[in-house]
């Protein structure tokens, strides 16, 4: 199998399955005071600090989780509900068309209780002008959440200046950065952001673990209840083998990063002439994004057959989201950037790792063509 679907799933470092059975094999819960439990918290506090030292932030920052779809949840309705406690009323809130369906479904909840949400308008690569958000930006505005590199399309957003505009009228930002780490820089003090989520499994750690980051001085209100850990922001006995692995497998990717981004963007160039030779073949990934993501259409051909029809051929990728898979919809990020539905559900998504050859892209070419001949006939 050529697996070229990093951008779902990055498979498990080798050096993050050690951490894991290592810090798996502990028999403490790390909120317990004996020394079993004692030696569970050196590891979780371990992963934390690692993750940390990646963003340059205070390890008190960090709020371990789930994932990225734990962490948008919990930033859009725990922001809005305590702005509208405070306020009385819905305020408004200001995201876009390509977000990924975790902060694209708690807005559209917030929208039918209620709040004003405003979607940004995109550029046919997703990108979006400062100016719109300074433009939309109102008196009653609670929250901005806006992605950094975009899942499908591999867009790299200007946080920092995004950030900048919401934080001149003392409106709170939120970036879900979960393609970021390993790849491009993360630097939470430089971006000025209030909130970040991330997700483990997307830079080799674990699936099912994730941070949530609350710059000082900010609060957050849990969205659930029952315990303390987490300084109560978010309840529930953490996952000490999956945060320590989390944290060793970050460091790790971090180290490697202007390595993996140089051999990515090689790959991403190479893979892109292999298939310039398919008929009707059209590009969809912005030029000057993530190097992990192409993005492409082949006019004619289902992309579910072309998925079916590559995983045949031993070739792995995606149509989209691995989080909307099976919905039968077209990708509503493609369809944002101006896709007419037939052209998203003729396109796919091929996401590349730092394992990943230039021999297994240009065979991926060669069975991309044969597939959408067969797709096609």
């Amino acid at each position: 199998m050529i697996y070229l679907d990093y951008a779902a799933t990055h498979p498990m470092r080798p050096d993050a399955l050690a951490a894991y059975a290592q810090a798996a094999a502990l028999p403490g819960n790390p909120a317990s005071v004996h020394a079993a439990g004692q030696a569970a918290r050196e590891r979780l506090e371990e992963g934390r600090a690692r993750v940390a030292a990646a963003f340059h932030v205070d390890p008190r920052t960090v709020i371990a989780n789930s994932g990225g779809t734990e962490g948008d949840n919990h930033v859009l309705l725990g922001v809005t509900r305590a702005w509208q406690e405070q306020h009385g009323r819905p305020g408004h809130l200001i995201t876009t068309p390509t977000e990924h369906s975790a902060v694209l479904a708690p807005a559209r909840w917030l929208q039918s209780h209620g709040w004003a949400v405003t979607f940004l308008t995109p550029d046919v690569h997703g990108r979006y002008d400062p100016e719109q958000l300074r433009d939309t930006l109102q008196a009653d505005t609670a929250l901005v959440s806006i992605h950094h590199a975009n899942n499908e399309l591999g867009t790299v957003q200007d946080t920092a200046t995004l950030t900048g505009l919401a934080a001149a009228r003392g409106v709170p930002y939120h970036v879900d950065a979960v393609q970021a780490p390993g790849v491009l820089s993360v630097d939470l003090p430089g971006w000025g952001v209030t909130y970040a989520t991330f997700s483990a499994h997307k830079w080799g750690g674990p699936r099912g673990v994730g941070f949530l980051y609350v710059r000082r001085g900010e609060t957050l209100p849990p969205v659930t209840l029952g315990g303390g850990q987490e300084g109560g922001v978010r309840p529930g006995t953490q996952d000490t083998a999956g945060v320590y692995a989390a944290g060793v497998a970050l460091t790790h990717a971090e180290a490697e990063r202007t390595a993996t981004h140089a051999h990515l963007m090689a790959l991403r160039d190479h893979f892109v002439q292999a298939v310039s030779s398919i008929p009707g073949v059209t590009l969809n990934h912005a030029p000057d994004g993530s190097p992990k993501v192409v993005n492409l259409t082949i006019p004619g051909a289902d992309g579910e057959a072309l998925l079916m029809n590559l995983d045949m051929l031993g070739v792995a990728a995606s149509a989209g989201s691995a989080c909307s898979a099976g919905t039968m919809q077209p990708s509503h990020v493609l369809t944002a950037i101006g896709l007419s539905e037939p052209a998203a559900r003729s396109s796919l998504r091929f996401s590349f790792g730092a394992a990943t050859t230039a021999t297994e892209v240009e065979t991926a070419a060669r069975a991309l063509a044969q597939a959408a001949q067969w797709s096609r006939s």
